[in-house]
């Protein structure tokens, strides 16, 4: 079996398995995803270059806001994405190497002391093993854009299996139509960081809903909905500290940046028909010495209601 097949395959079987047990006691209560990809940011084909995110949550109810309790309300969540050399064929001597990366993970959301926590693990599977890779390939030939060569393959990150512990704690202040939410993340696995920052959202069409932070961008993306309709505005900036990177490896002479910041913004809209889009940028500091310049990537959700 082709290593993207049986990934796919053991998604299926962890929902299909998960599904059950989540259900006990609780419902389905929505699901949300986001692509982001630099083609619809900066237009180049880069380091961060790829990813996709999706979530489904249960719970026994959901009453526009998170419950007292931890493990009431449960997200399986999904996550695969691509990191490359800024060229494929012929990277620059040090730049970071080629790896893909397929998460899956459990998180429960829940209010503690005033604050909003998000607090799960996933198991993080790396290289080869996903067929990322091959993937990217077959699609750049199929479908254009730069072929991946075949000594970017062979030096990419070799096969992993890293099991990653995430907790995010936020606090939100209400001012008008302005919500203010200042939040600290720590995360331990593929990736160990520290991370601070805050998100500002203005306008009411988010009111009611519950939003989850993809890793790459840090946009926090609808996972249950509301039946409001109208434009919201989302703007978000952090800062971390990484101790180490799987994908960054400290074996291979990479050194990591002092500090990597993120800056984004982004646009919900919903129309009275159900319909429902999202369209983000975000910034991206310099992860690693020796990355040249930061880089733009864009995100996008769309939603039809038939």
């Amino acid at each position: 079996m082709r290593p993207i097949a049986a990934a796919s395959l053991a998604f299926a079987l962890v929902l299909g398995i998960a599904a059950p047990a989540l259900s006990e006691g609780r419902a389905k209560l929505g699901y949300g995803r986001l692509v982001t990809n630099d083609y619809v940011g900066d237009g180049h084909d880069r380091w961060r270059t790829g990813s996709v995110a999706s979530s489904r949550v249960w719970g026994p109810a959901w009453d526009g806001a998170l419950p007292d309790d931890f493990g009431q309300l449960l997200e399986l969540r999904f996550n695969a994405q691509i990191l490359a050399p800024e060229d494929l064929n012929a990277p620059t001597p040090g730049d970071r190497p080629y790896a893909g990366s397929i998460a899956l993970g459990l998180h429960t959301h829940y209010t503690a002391l005033g604050s909003e926590i998000s607090l799960g693990g996933d198991l993080v599977f790396v290289g080869p093993q996903t067929g990322l890779d091959g993937f990217q390939k077959a699609f750049h030939d199929n479908l254009g854009g730069q072929g991946l060569g075949a000594g970017v393959r062979r030096t990419q990150i070799g096969d992993d299996i890293r099991p990653t512990a995430v907790i995010e704690v936020g606090r939100s202040a209400q001012f008008g139509a302005l919500n203010l939410r200042p939040f600290a993340e720590a995360r331990a696995g593929d990736e160990t960081l520290v991370r601070v920052g805050a998100d500002v959202t203005f306008g009411g069409a988010l009111d009611g809903t519950m939003r989850v932070r993809e890793t790459v961008t840090g946009h926090r993306y609808r996972t249950v909905q509301n039946d409001l309709a109208g434009y919201a505005f989302t703007f978000g900036a952090d800062t971390a500290y990484v101790e180490d990177s799987v994908y960054l490896p400290s074996s291979r002479g990479y050194r990591l940046s002092d500090a990597r910041n993120r800056v984004r913004a982004g646009v919900h809209y919903a129309a009275p028909s159900g319909h429902r889009a999202f369209y983000g940028l975000t910034w991206l500091d310099r992860e690693f010495k020796g990355q040249d310049e930061g880089q733009i990537v864009g995100s996008l959700r769309l939603h039809f209601n038939f």
